[in-house]
């Protein structure tokens, strides 16, 4: 595809000795109004450097240039030269590009470079709660974004399967537990135990001594503590491993904390040799008071580790793996300082690669009545969430199709079920807290996945109707371009355009918002087209130009859900 920031910039700076190519692609802008052209070059910043008043600039750009065949029109606007585009070039190679539906948004910038992101990460033995659904959809959607990109990505589930809470639950288990409940029912016994754990806790402090013990000794390799670690997170793994089916999610590889357990010794040697290791209250610090932070914790006076050194050694392993250009972690937003902690640690150190570990952080959910929390048993499970979606989609699906086959029915309603949970999710910027709402979650009206879902069945429909042959030609671009010189199939264009920098510009903010709110758009601008053009008209000609920026626009939005994670079903 042409890049026409680019060759509008070549243009002007090959007019101006004063501007470089460089700044020339800074200012351009694409104007809110599309009356006010395709493209706008501001000339006020060029006033101090050349000596002459913004318009008179402008002016003389808007004379020199007014010849370009890539330009239909030019015009001068006070201090603004706006640019009217060649509509049929522009047309036909964005027509071109995504039309080729597989591979529009793709792009081989990342090519060589291994990119490592981090995600979802639940802890053993607690829930799979609708507060996980952030990192694990974000995640899973930047993985798929830096895919598209060219670079090779590795998709890391750093599974939370150590700690002192192991001790708790070991200690749970044996005071109250029972091997069958929780054979039947791992996670919410497990939970049930934890709870309990914390209550009894309140009344008994020993039992808190007792934990801390039992995960030092899980820590040594104690039997009977490593025989029920394991059978914790193997079933907590059954548990989890359903869900992310549910959501079509795999990774590349599901290392808990404790695959780091036999790595972290070293770094504390290193410590200790480089004089950053010291003693506090018996417990091992690195102190950083002088960078504005508070101590990274080490060890524990009892001598067991902490997130911040698996952290550590997690890390290196991975740069001495991979030797990776990111290193991406998605944790929420209270990990923050913690993060900055241990990356202060790693550089201190002398890796100096810590700069291309990346926290990608992200707001919290908190339920109507209040934060959740597994230590007083207050969750929603996501399993639950997604099987609710699902069911409140096929009510609805049913009624709209009451003939429609059972199977058919079933398969909408996961794709579009589950797909308007994961919409939700990706529709805000990562950073906002938001509190969780039934409704709003299975709200199918407005900016919503179903929305878009609908949309590109929608394409999908007009396509069938227009027949293999008309789709065929229009597939080859065997088509008149006058036809689709409306303001409506104009503007869609545009939007399928941008598609592709829009793919580069989540990728370099992390940012999967930002395709959610491009693909609502383009799905808004085939709607506009849709109801404002006859696409199937008698004109066969006329009919195949609209059938062309059909299939473009289809193409275009089911790239952009599957950048989300989501499906694009054919029917609804």
């Amino acid at each position: 595809m042409v890049n026409y920031k680019e060759r509008i910039a070549e243009i002007i700076s090959s007019k101006i000795d004063a501007l470089s190519l460089e700044d020339a692609i800074e200012l351009l802008e694409i104007p809110q109004d599309s009356k006010m052209g395709d493209y706008a070059f501001p000339c006020f910043r060029l006033a101090k450097v050349m000596r002459k008043a913004p318009q008179m600039i402008a002016a003389d750009i808007t004379e020199s240039i007014k010849g370009e065949s890539l330009f239909s029109d030019v015009q001068q606007v006070n201090a603004y030269v706006n640019m009217f585009l060649s509509k049929e070039g522009y047309i036909k190679s964005t027509l071109e590009e995504a039309i080729d539906g597989e591979n529009f948004g793709k792009s081989s910038m990342g090519e060589g470079k291994t990119v490592i992101v981090e995600y979802s990460s639940p802890n053993i033995a607690k829930p799979f709660h609708i507060g996980h659904i952030r990192s694990t959809v974000i995640g899973n959607s930047i993985y798929l974004i830096y895919d598209a990109l060219g670079y090779k990505v590795r998709r890391l589930n750093h599974v939370g399967d150590y700690g002192t809470q192991f001790g708790k639950m070991i200690v749970a288990y044996r005071h109250w537990g029972n091997e069958q409940d929780v054979k039947d029912a791992p996670i919410t016994t497990l939970l049930n135990y934890y709870t309990k754990f914390h209550v009894e806790a309140e009344k008994h402090p020993e039992l808190d001594d007792e934990a801390r013990k039992a995960f030092v000794d899980l820590e040594k390799g104690e039997e009977e503590e490593l025989k029920l670690w394991k059978w914790f997170s193997e079933e907590s793994m059954k548990e989890f491993n359903r869900v992310y089916k549910m959501l079509n999610i795999e990774f590349d590889e599901v290392d808990g904390e404790s695959f780091y357990s036999d790595k972290m010794q070293r770094f504390i040697e290193e410590l200790k040799e480089k004089g950053l290791l010291e003693v506090s209250r018996g417990a091992q610090i690195v102190d950083l008071e002088k960078y504005g932070m508070p101590p990274a914790l080490i060890t524990k006076s009892d001598g067991s580790t902490l997130y911040c050194t698996r952290d550590i050694a997690t890390a290196v392993y991975r740069k001495e793996t991979y030797d990776f250009y990111k290193n991406i972690y998605v944790v929420a937003t209270q990990q923050n300082l913690y993060f900055q902690q241990w990356m202060k640690v790693v550089e201190l150190l002398g890796y100096d690669w810590v700069k291309d570990c990346i926290h990608v952080p992200f707001g919290m959910v908190s339920l109507e009545e209040g934060t959740m929390s597994t230590r007083s048993g207050r969750v929603v499970f996501l399993e639950d969430v997604l099987n609710k979606a699902v069911e409140k989609t096929r009510e609805i699906i049913s009624e709209k199709n009451p003939a429609a086959d059972a199977d058919f029915i079933d398969e909408v309603a996961k794709q579009v079920g589950i797909g308007a949970v994961i919409f939700q999710e990706l529709s805000n910027n990562k950073i906002k807290d938001y509190v969780f709402k039934w409704d709003k979650v299975l709200n199918f009206d407005g900016e919503t996945g179903p929305y878009v879902q609908y949309t590109h069945a929608r394409g999908a429909s007009v396509l069938r109707k227009a027949g293999d042959a008309i789709v065929s030609k229009a597939e080859k671009l065997d088509i008149d371009f006058k036809y689709l010189n409306s303001d409506s199939a104009y503007e869609l264009v545009k939007l399928i355009y941008a598609f592709p920098g829009v793919v580069v510009e989540a990728g370099e903010k992390f940012e999967p918002s930002i395709i959610t709110r491009h693909v609502v758009n383009m799905a808004q601008g085939f709607n506009r087209f849709y109801h404002d053009e006859h696409i199937l008209t008698d004109n066969e000609d006329e009919k195949t130009a609209k059938i062309a920026l059909t299939i473009a626009a289809k193409n275009a939005i089911k790239r952009g859900l599957a950048l989300l994670g989501m499906q694009a079903p054919e029917r609804m």
